[in-house]
């Protein structure tokens, strides 16, 4: 990212919270059932030019039906089974088949992924703009490009018809439909043109292509459209830049980027083929490694039972200095050799352990 970003502060434009507890709007300040019915084409992409473009009103009337709300609740019980605490989230989402399916952001509907420890105690609520309103299943969910599939059981569904990002021109319109502030506001309109497209953004730990747009988004406009001249979603709206005295930076992810995301979350309910090490750590800093006298590297706070990292004999309290040869000291510099792998490779691992160094063997495990 540019220098002059720097000073900004991205914001996933999540869901509205009710409490701080467990909030799922995020700032980085620099300043599932036994049976599935699946789609029978999964996600179909227009590529026809044939259509004329529509105004600003038919573009709503068109898409806006397929936006939902999707609302998050957690109840966390005491030890007598009471509730303890409570909270709640709301956000957007897209129907995009009519078996129920619908796409949104995964930070949308974490709590709801099964590998999510608050999961037991979480409920997914989806609203139409028909007035109808359903509980919803989580189907699956990739943190890597914040996409998310949930599933509703509700017959007649409006179903998005979606375009071909990769046609976009910058200049033309943009429409983003969703739920800005949460249900109160639900199926906002704000219109605008295409900023630019490829715009690499980093966001936490990864960096994301993204659509830039000035159509006003906001915090519960995750996982709404962003639709063309024609009506067709054209991007999953995600996150904005904001900072005192800026406005007009919105960013969505491309409809075909999303597509085989999505067609795989609702196959498997995970991506397949992505590497995974196995391993929880934490990042030894160069203070730290000079108060205790070990090297900077990553700290290995535990270790999956079943993985390539338990295969390898790495255990908790190791410090992996190196992986596949290339000096580690930070979590990102490892997520990022890992992600030049696929699932079935095999490394070279430096450990430290015990005052020596130990070198292993890793292959990688698959990530579910």
């Amino acid at each position: 990212m540019k220098k002059h970003f720097k000073t900004l502060i991205l914001s996933i434009i999540s869901s509205v919270t009710t409490s701080i507890i467990l909030g799922s709007i995020f700032f980085i300040n620099k300043q599932e059932t036994s049976c599935k019915t699946f789609p029978q084409n999964l996600m179909y992409i227009s590529t026809s030019n044939a259509s004329s473009s529509l105004t600003i009103p038919q573009i709503v009337k068109k898409a806006a039906p397929s936006v939902v709300a999707i609302k998050t609740s957690i109840t966390v019980p005491n030890r007598l089974n009471q509730a303890l605490s409570q909270t709640s989230s709301e956000g957007s989402g897209i129907i995009f088949d009519a078996n129920g399916y619908i796409m949104t952001n995964y930070h949308v509907v974490e709590y709801a992924d099964p590998k999510n420890p608050y999961s037991k105690y979480t409920t997914l609520e989806v609203f139409l703009p028909d007035g109808r309103q359903s509980k919803a299943q989580f189907i699956g969910g990739d943190k890597k490009t914040d996409l998310a599939v949930i599933k509703i059981s509700l017959d007649n569904l409006p179903v998005a018809e979606l375009g071909n990002s990769d046609s976009l021109e910058v200049g033309e319109l943009a429409v983003a439909i969703g739920n800005p502030l949460g249900i109160n506001f639900a199926g906002t309109v704000t219109s605008g043109i295409i900023s630019a497209v490829n715009r690499k953004v980093q966001i936490g730990d990864k960096v994301l292509n993204l659509i830039q747009t000035d159509a006003a988004i906001n915090p519960g406009n995750s996982g709404g459209a962003l639709v063309n001249s024609k009506g067709q979603v054209i991007g999953i709206n995600t996150a904005k830049i904001s900072n005192l005295g800026l406005e007009g930076l919105g960013f969505a992810i491309p409809i075909n980027d999303a597509k085989p995301i999505i067609d795989q979350l609702v196959m498997f309910g995970y991506v397949k083929g992505r590497p995974f090490i196995g391993i929880s750590g934490r990042e030894i800093t160069q203070a730290i490694s000079n108060i205790y006298k070990i090297p900077q590297g990553i700290y290995v706070i535990s270790v999956t039972k079943g993985s390539g990292a338990e295969k390898a004999g790495i255990k908790v309290g190791d410090i992996i200095l190196k992986l596949d040869n290339k000096r580690v000291i930070s979590l990102l510099e490892l997520e990022n050799i890992k992600s030049k792998y696929k699932a079935g490779d095999t490394v070279e691992v430096v450990l430290y352990r015990d005052g020596k160094q130990i070198t292993t063997k890793l292959t990688f495990s698959e990530e579910k």
